[in-house]
């Protein structure tokens, strides 16, 4: 990561965790009128050219590496960082001193010029930082982040969940159909001389008589995220790089991160065949990953319902001693009950204790942010609503049996929020034991 590049020189530290901003310009990529059955069809902000996103970028103080380009999914690997473009919704997440809310005006430019006059629901959230003094901009403090977005939108609302003196994390939301009176800094330009004017795109909104493209997951919305610190000293090493004695210091960057991503189990979080990975090792340490994952094809597990659509993941890590810091995010709806074929999509509790397994971190923090609406469908079929089952997956996964390092943990907070339209499964954990003969 950049920021690392200038903390390995001057020894200072860097702030591993990520803001995240996601915005939604219709309630799904069905209703971005021009799309259709092809899924290969580059429809609403997917139409937008790279160098566009990559002047946005540069207001937010970080730089493209490589995109993977998927069905649905554009996937940005930055140099801090991700973002995710999909035909109806931006997703930014950004780490150490980014100034990710001074994107949001050029984001909103773009947007008009693709046809996109409002905003549908935008999404702000952070775990807290290790160092809030070395921020700039709005992102010193979490009221100054609420007050520059309270300058855009009508009646967002923000939360804090957790403890305000320990580990906690940090939202802020629009309702949905929401229009956004935001004025850009800037008047809305044409993307380049060749680019249609907005004019010619009909206005984004709900066609009553139109149905869902068949590679749609209907409105499915589930973001899982395990934000880990502490990390095993042994787990920080294998993130440091450029050491003469290492056999790969003469390979390229993403070579070496793939490479890497296999050895450590990265690449088995998910099935390969139904996988896409980005990866990139920076020097003289860090590492990021963005992954495409085409659920549409893996089969359900036993008893759940046959979903479809083409989703994410990321992985960031700050690997330094003091400050190390390793971030999971994915989109993915995952099954509710235990999945044991080989092949299957992972089910909740078997992707936690991968991912932890992998960084081995001395503290965890856990959010599961579901939509409502599948969350209380989950409750009448099952008798127990989604994000209880996810509280109950967090505490399997990491409390009743040690994992493969025979590491234990200790559950240090649990809260369950209801937004409305949206349900949150916020949840800590500490280490407590590690068995005798763990590596």
């Amino acid at each position: 990561m950049t920021d690392a590049y200038d903390a390995s020189v001057n020894s200072a530290p860097f702030e591993g965790p990520e803001k995240l901003l996601e915005i939604w310009f219709a309630p799904s990529p069905a209703h971005v009128l021009g799309a259709s059955t092809n899924v290969n069809d580059r429809v609403g902000l997917r139409k937008v050219p790279r160098a566009a996103w990559e002047d946005m970028l540069a207001i937010v103080k970080c730089q493209v590496l490589s995109v993977v380009e998927g069905e649905e999914i554009d996937a940005y690997l930055l140099s801090e960082s991700s973002l995710f473009i999909s035909a109806h919704r931006l997703i930014l997440k950004t780490c150490g001193t980014t100034l990710n809310l001074y994107g949001l005006p050029r984001i909103l430019d773009i947007a008009r010029s693709v046809g996109f006059p409002n905003v549908y629901r935008c999404f702000y959230s952070r775990k807290s930082f290790f160092f809030p003094e070395r921020q700039k901009g709005p992102h010193r403090e979490w009221k100054d982040e609420v007050g520059y977005l309270d300058g855009i939108f009508k009646n967002g609302a923000a939360y804090t969940v957790g403890k305000v003196n320990g580990d906690h994390w940090l939202l802020y939301m629009t309702r949905g159909d929401e229009a956004s009176d935001a004025s850009p800094i800037t008047p809305a330009q044409p993307l380049s001389e060749d680019k249609e004017s907005p004019e010619d795109d009909a206005p984004v909104g709900e066609n009553p008589e139109s149905s869902p493209p068949s590679h749609s997951h209907g409105g499915v919305d589930y973001t899982i995220e395990i934000l880990m610190t502490h990390l095993d000293p042994t787990t920080s090493s294998v993130f440091v790089f450029g050491d003469a004695a290492d056999d790969s210091a003469d390979l390229a960057p993403s070579t070496r991160a793939q490479a890497l991503s296999t050895a450590i189990g990265i690449s088995d979080l998910f099935p390969s065949h139904l996988t896409t990975l980005d990866a990139f090792a920076f020097t003289p340490c860090g590492y990021s990953s963005n992954a495409l994952i085409k659920w549409s094809e893996a089969p359900p597990a036993p008893g759940e319902p046959k979903l479809s659509g083409e989703g994410y993941y990321t992985i960031h890590v700050t690997p330094e001693d003091g400050w190390s810091y390793a971030s999971f995010e994915c989109n993915v709806p995952l099954p509710a009950r235990r999945t044991e074929q080989e092949g299957d999509m992972p089910d909740l509790r078997t992707l936690v204790r991968r991912v932890v397994d992998i960084f081995r971190p001395g503290r965890i923090s856990l959010t599961l942010f579901i939509s409502s609406e599948d969350n209380e469908e989950a409750e009448e079929e099952r008798g127990i609503s989604a994000i209880e089952a996810a509280q109950r997956a967090f505490r399997a996964a990491l409390t009743r049996a040690p994992g493969a390092d025979g590491r234990i943990y200790k559950r240090t907070d649990k809260i369950n929020y209801e937004f409305g339209d949206y349900d949150l499964a916020f949840a800590t954990f500490e280490i407590t034991l590690v068995a005798c003969g763990s590596r």
